[in-house]
C-alpha cells in the first residue's frame, strides 16, 4: 500500500452534500451553531452533530465554546481557498443548474471570502496592486513591495500588527467565479475590513454579498487606479 497525504479521507468528507452545505455556509467567515449549520444542511440536530464531529476529525473547522453554546468556524483560510479552488473546478465540471434572483450577479461581482475580498471586485484589486507595483508575483505567492508597503500604511493598515499575526500576510485565493486569484491573508483582510470601516463599501446582511457605495468606488479608482 502506498502511504501519503489521505485525500480520499479529506475529499469524502467534503463531498458529502450536507457536509459541503455546512462548508458553504462558514465559508462567509461567520462562526455559526449547529443549529444555524443543521438548518443550513436541512437536517436535524443530532445528525448535524455526527456531521461536524467529521468535519472536526479532518481539521476542516474549529470550535469555539461560549457560555452554554459552541460556536463553529472553518479551521483557517487554507480551507477557503481549498473550497473556493473546488467551486471553480466543479463550475467548470458540473452541468449548470438554473439560478434565479438577484443574488447570483451580486455575489460574483464582490462578495466575502472568509475574512476577504472576493468575486469580480476582488481580482480587479489583485490586478491592480500587481500593476501598480505594490504586489510582485513569487514562485510562492504574492508579495508585498516597499511601494506598496507605503501605499497600505498611507491606506491606514497596521503592517508590523499584521506580520505578528499567525498567518501569512499575503496569499492568493483561486476565485470560483472569475477562476483567477483574489487577494488573501492578513492584508486580504485588512483590506476589506478597511473598506468597510471607511464606509466605502458593506456586507448585505445574512448574505456574502459586499456592496460598494457611490463614494467607495470613486475611491477605489483614485486610490488604486481600480474601475468598478
Amino acid at each position: 500500500m502506498k502511504y501519503g497525504p489521505d485525500i480520499a479521507y479529506v475529499a469524502a468528507t467534503i463531498g458529502d452534500p450536507a457536509r459541503a452545505n455546512m462548508l458553504s455556509a462558514l465559508i462567509e467567515g461567520r462562526a455559526l451553531t449547529a443549529s444555524e449549520l443543521a438548518q443550513q444542511a436541512g437536517i436535524g440536530k443530532p445528525t448535524a452533530s455526527a456531521h461536524l464531529a467529521r468535519l472536526l476529525d479532518a481539521d476542516l473547522i474549529a470550535v469555539e465554546r461560549q457560555g452554554r453554546h459552541r460556536y463553529y468556524r472553518l479551521a483557517d483560510e487554507r480551507v477557503a481557498a481549498l473550497l473556493e479552488s473546488l467551486m471553480s473546478f466543479a463550475s467548470e465540471l458540473v452541468p449548470k443548474r438554473v439560478r434565479t434572483g438577484p443574488r447570483e450577479p451580486a455575489l460574483r461581482r464582490a462578495r466575502v471570502c472568509y475574512d476577504h475580498l472576493a468575486g469580480d471586485v476582488g481580482v480587479a484589486l489583485f490586478d491592480a496592486l500587481v500593476r501598480n507595483g505594490d504586489l510582485v508575483l513569487r514562485g510562492d505567492g504574492p508579495e508585498l513591495t516597499v511601494e506598496g508597503e507605503a501605499r497600505m500604511i498611507a491606506f491606514g493598515l497596521d503592517l508590523e500588527a499584521l506580520r505578528r499575526l499567525r498567518r501569512p500576510l499575503c496569499r492568493s485565493c483561486l476565485d470560483w467565479s472569475a477562476r483567477r486569484s483574489h487577494l488573501a491573508g492578513a492584508l486580504g483582510a485588512a483590506i476589506l475590513q478597511r473598506l468597510f470601516d471607511l464606509g466605502w463599501a458593506r456586507r448585505e446582511e445574512g448574505t456574502r454579498v459586499v456592496a460598494f457605495t457611490p463614494r467607495g468606488e470613486r475611491a477605489l479608482k483614485e486610490r488604486f487606479g481600480l474601475s468598478l
